[in-house]
């Protein structure tokens, strides 16, 4: 049986008040960290805005920019964009043309979908800082000539090749390099065949031969490919080696299987 002590400090206990819950402390909020422009960004930026618009920016006394400078810089930086804009829409309704014949006068496409790409000036002066031209955009113009891309996916590695005769014997389109990562794959795994060719864009006043990457691959190549690049970007680049292992080794795979595939298309060919 409990003492009388005991049943006076149980009943003590049950009649004292219930202390109040005390409220949690604020959560800590991470504010993103703004990347702090280097010399070398600035410059850069500079040189480009210089170069579009004739204002030397450092002549400013205040620092202050007129606004008529600033207005236009928008509207240099647009027709820059327009023209590589304008040349994607020719090369992908050439392609769309070879896509639509095929499938109304065919039994089958060699093109199974296709990506555009253009690239934006944050991603160009990236690249200038890269490749360490100069930041005009004149140099920009003939240096840097995958501002336009256009990437074709087909079923078959034949296929690719096929896709980018037909292409490249237009009359219009000049090649200017091409890079064959499908015959020779780069060291990570890497494959497609790639082509910067030049199409005209006919302006009101003038044409203009503008440069376009042309990337082709298989479905298994791009499937890699996108994979690989979601890889790089999260780890910045900076990939586990254990990561980069596997990644080749799935590389292999997807050519093995591109080749598996073109044996089984031929197999059923020759059953016809």
């Amino acid at each position: 049986m409990d003492s009388v002590d005991d049943v006076t400090d149980a009943t003590a206990a049950a009649l004292s008040p219930v202390p109040e819950p005390q409220p949690a402390p604020p959560a800590t909020v991470l504010t993103p960290v703004t990347p702090v422009p280097t010399a070398s960004d600035i410059e850069v930026y500079r040189g480009l805005f210089q170069s579009m618009t004739g204002y030397d920016g450092t002549a400013a006394a205040d620092g202050q920019v007129p606004l008529q400078v600033i207005k236009n810089l928008q509207k240099k930086v647009a027709q820059f964009h327009l023209s590589y804009k304008f040349a994607i829409d020719e090369l992908t309704t050439k392609i769309e043309i070879l896509q639509e014949e095929f499938e109304h006068t065919h039994d089958y496409s060699p093109i199974e979908h296709v990506r555009t790409r253009l690239k934006t000036m944050d991603s160009i002066i990236e690249k200038v800082q890269r490749t360490g031209i100069r930041p005009d955009v004149d140099t920009v113009r003939a240096r840097i000539r995958d501002i336009a891309g256009v990437r074709i996916t087909c079923a078959f590695v034949a296929d690719a090749y096929w896709v980018a005769e037909m292409l490249t014997r237009q009359s219009d389109i000049e090649v200017i390099e091409v890079k064959d990562y499908i015959a020779r794959p780069k060291p990570n795994g890497y494959q497609s065949l790639h082509l910067i060719v030049t199409v005209p864009v006919f302006l009101s006043d003038h044409t203009e031969l503008v440069p376009v990457e042309i990337q082709l691959r298989t479905i298994a190549m791009d499937f890699w490919a996108s994979l690989e690049h979601k890889i790089y970007y999260k780890y910045d680049r900076d990939v586990p080696a254990g990561l980069v292992a596997e990644l080749t080794e799935a590389a292999d795979a997807a050519r093995a299987l591109d080749a598996k595939m073109a044996r089984l298309r031929d197999q059923v060919r020759q059953l016809d």
